[in-house]
């Protein structure tokens, strides 16, 4: 399996979320001035737009275009959670995240940092993996089992799993499977499911890690698609922010933007320079032709403008997760040329 770069371990990862909000100060307190933009990127090739963003140091090029010096920084965490923690206690601008933490988020800060989305990050369909050549369905998990996903109850692979487990057996019982699931970094979950043998018998991962893990151990299956349970392509990963930054910062935030268009429209055109991209930026091992596999899969598409996200928003009201329903896209999304025709 693929290595990354400062990998974290779940203690590590812990440590790193806590001593990011301890050095902040009160949430929403703090902002960035035009020309610094802090990022938090997590694990996977759904983040491959921002490493194409690193790479090419598109945003400073888009930021000198408007006569603006950039500072760029990237964090790298993992979950939902620690995300979101980071971007309120200040330590960020824009948060890297599954469309379920956006969704609580915004609910959350409403009427006071009025956290909104930035840009799509792409549509990848994410499996739920199992190692266990008896789970044919969602069903076949029993208490026995532990599925282990970013952040428990918050990340977008926990609310999808929570969407299919309320068409299974109702509403009421949307949080049927929370009690199995655990908080576990995609690498590790991934390493989990290949060698086996341990409590972690289910993975709802995003690419590479669930390729890996189906071409790593041959009880490997999937048991669910994120897009199966969404309608169709989807988006399922997101940047988003506070108002302030979009207030305070507008040319800092037209750069990133357009800078984020063009790293889409790069790995459109450049598939194999952008997996290099990834290789390098990642330091990881994992497998070239895999890789591009990933990339060139004709359900992956890399594109700033959000696609099928306001199903996801609308559940998750229904079931009482958050209390505000999303009727449209600009409820939730920061108005924009480039993702004003988004669903």
């Amino acid at each position: 399996m693929g290595t990354q770069r400062g990998l974290p371990t779940r203690m590590r990862a812990a440590a790193l979320c806590l001593g990011l909000v301890l050095a902040g100060i009160a949430p929403g307190a703090t902002s960035a001035a035009e020309g610094q933009l802090r990022i938090a990127k997590q694990f996977g090739i759904v983040y491959l737009l921002l490493n194409v963003l690193e790479d090419q140091k598109l945003v400073e090029k888009h930021g000198k275009a408007a006569g603006l010096d950039i500072k760029v920084e990237y964090v790298q965490l993992s979950g939902g959670s620690a995300v979101n923690d980071a971007l309120l206690s200040g330590n960020i601008e824009v948060a890297g995240a599954g469309i379920g933490p956006l969704f609580t988020l915004w609910d959350r800060t409403r009427g006071r940092q009025n956290v909104k989305g930035v840009a799509s990050l792409g549509n990848f369909p994410n499996y739920l993996v199992t190692n266990r050549p008896d789970v044919k369905s969602i069903a076949d998990f029993t208490d026995k089992d532990r599925i282990a996903v970013p952040a428990v109850g918050v990340s977008v692979h926990s609310r999808i799993l929570q969407w299919a487990s309320a068409r299974l057996w109702g509403d009421k019982e949307f949080a049927r499977l929370d009690r199995i699931t655990v908080a576990l970094p995609h690498p590790e979950a991934a390493a989990a499911i290949i060698k086996g043998g341990t409590e972690i018998t289910g993975h709802f991962g995003n690419p590479p890690f669930q390729e890996q893990e189906l071409a790593g151990n041959p009880n490997a299956r999937v048991v669910l698609n994120s897009y199966d349970v969404q309608g169709g392509p989807a988006t399922s990963s997101a940047l988003y922010a506070t108002e302030r930054f979009y207030r305070d910062s507008p040319k800092t935030y037209a750069a990133f933007v357009d800078a984020l268009d063009e790293a889409a429209k790069f790995i459109t055109d450049n598939p194999e320079k952008a997996a290099d991209i990834y290789l390098r930026d990642t330091n990881s091992r994992l497998d070239r032709d895999l890789l591009l596999k990933v990339i060139k899969n004709p359900e992956v598409t890399f594109k700033v403008e959000p696609q099928n996200t306001l199903g996801l928003g609308r559940f998750m009201q229904s079931v009482g997760a958050i209390k505000n329903e999303p009727k449209a896209l600009e409820d939730y999304f920061f108005v924009n040329p480039r993702v004003a025709a988004g669903s």
